[in-house]
């Protein structure tokens, strides 16, 4: 399918305080409230009733892209609205380009408010990246295929990392003093957040998997007046902090906007079993897999120092001696059996955890979620 074609929003809701109406909060009304909304459980379409979605990426010139239209343009389904953030002319732009993503995915939610996808997916623009899923091969193409359009319309909310390093169980601690270089924003979070949602009190701590990527359906974002999000991309383009500090500091903010909840953190088995269809049995049977694929990973690390200091002792044998040893002779080989062992092992387990999380009813199951026999995803 060709890109979305962006409209502007039909309608501007003129009143800020205006009551809101949502299926999923009928009980909110009144003036603007507090943003703990108590948010119920999205209902899932029949079995067999497609969804449409909408895959919002921010861009700058120089990166490609190709990716999308490669794997997903064919799709009925699925549109997606490329956001370039230093092209006015492009057919989707923000107004200002700061903010990292932040400022293009409150464009798109603005921009598209009456016209949203069932289920709306919120990515960076490279599709292979370490803070991708390690379990789809860090492609965001395998995360968008094998997302679960059901669980994102349950939740109406999905990260789209299931890792939770960096990010959980408590990463932010708004008011800190001391600044962490690892958490740059987290100094300035207080403040933000005052000004963010003057009506909540600064919460102790924020925590979500890292990176900005997730999933949201059309009922959660339309639970909110977009007179809302105008005020938040008001407060980005207005804020005296940095481009990167003002990015960073919605990176944990996310969850709260449509959660309601300061920590989300759900545990990896059931992100990957009931978001993704990677279905292991259970916590144990996971937890064994990342026990097997964390000691291939150091494994990996000795074979690297292991080349490095054969490298340098065939370059300069002079400077081994008493204090520095060379490596020792077929340790390499070792490893790469040791490493080539537990690789099959884990290609073996993870293709059987697919296969297994192809049948509806083991994701329900492992997740601990009711099913019914024709019950869907």
């Amino acid at each position: 399918m060709k890109p979305l074609i962006g409209e502007l929003p039909q309608k501007a809701i003129e009143d800020e305080r205006k009551p809101i109406e949502s299926e999923s909060n009928p009980e909110v009304q009144g003036e603007w409230p507090s943003a703990t909304l108590q948010y119920g459980q999205g209902k899932v379409k029949p079995v067999g009733q497609p969804y449409t979605k909408t895959i919002v990426v921010p861009k700058t010139k120089e990166e490609e892209v190709d990716w999308i239209a490669e794997h997903f343009g064919g799709d009925e389904h699925i549109n997606y609205a490329v956001y370039v953030v230093d092209d006015p002319t492009a057919p989707f732009h923000p107004p200002k380009n700061k903010g990292h993503e932040v400022m293009v995915y409150l464009s798109y939610i603005i921009d598209h408010y009456y016209n949203l996808s069932d289920v709306n997916i919120f990515m960076h623009a490279h599709q292979n990246a370490w803070h991708n899923d390690d379990l789809l091969g860090q492609d965001a193409v395998e995360m968008i295929s094998r997302l679960s359009a059901e669980r994102v319309t349950r939740e109406g909310y999905m990260n789209m990392r299931c890792h939770w390093d960096p990010g959980c169980p408590a990463w932010m601690h708004p008011g800190t003093v001391e600044e962490n270089i690892n958490k740059q924003e987290e100094t300035v979070l207080a403040q933000s957040w005052s000004e963010l949602f003057p009506l909540d009190p600064i919460p102790k701590v924020l925590a979500q998997p890292c990176c900005a990527q997730f999933a949201i359906s059309k009922e959660r974002i339309r639970s909110m007046p977009v007179t809302r999000y105008i005020f938040y991309r008001d407060w980005l383009l207005r804020t005296t902090l940095s481009d990167y500090i003002s990015g960073r500091v919605w990176e944990y903010v996310w969850q709260f906007l449509f959660t309601g909840n300061h920590v989300v953190c759900p545990k990896e088995h059931v992100c990957y079993c009931d978001g993704f269809g990677v279905c292991f049995g259970g916590e144990e049977e996971y937890d064994a897999y990342h026990k097997r694929y964390t000691e291939r990973e150091n494994l990996e690390e000795q074979l690297r120092k292991w080349n490095e200091l054969d490298q340098k002792f065939r370059e300069h044998p002079e400077e081994f001696g008493a204090e520095l040893q060379p490596p020792e002779p077929g340790k390499d080989l070792e490893l790469e059996g040791r490493i080539k062992g537990i690789q099959v092992w884990c290609e073996h387990r993870l293709q059987k955890a697919k296969e297994h999380g192809d049948v509806a009813m083991n994701r329900a199951k492992e997740v601990g979620r009711e099913w019914h026999d024709g019950d869907g995803f």
